[in-house]
């Protein structure tokens, strides 16, 4: 047996166990949820992504979700020992992983 058929065989048969899905976004994140910051992506927006940098919002920060409006949006996260508010549409900008409860 090669190495490539033992990948396949620990990995069930389905390839070597990688799974294309897309990054989770901080908007994704339930109230009291923590995760790992892994980056910031704005299509066309590079004002959007300069501003989330400078709230903290860098890859390797741990954020918080603190909670969320009745209406789930804006949501209150706390990032570098501090809170601030952001809207679904600047938190779908910011790509985590990591997550932990």
């Amino acid at each position: 047996m090669s190495g490539t058929d033992e990948v396949l065989d620990e990995a069930d048969g389905r390839g070597n166990g990688v799974i294309d899905a897309p990054p989770l976004c901080l908007a994704d994140l339930a109230p009291g949820a923590r995760a790992t910051v892994i980056g910031v992506v704005a299509d066309g927006e590079p004002t959007v992504v300069r501003r989330l940098h400078d709230l903290g919002f860098t890859p390797g920060a741990v954020v918080e979700v603190v909670r969320r409006a009745p209406l789930r949006d804006p949501v209150l996260y706390r990032v570098k020992d501090y809170e601030v508010c952001l809207r679904r549409a600047q938190a779908a900008c910011v790509h985590i992983g990591g997550t932990a409860r």
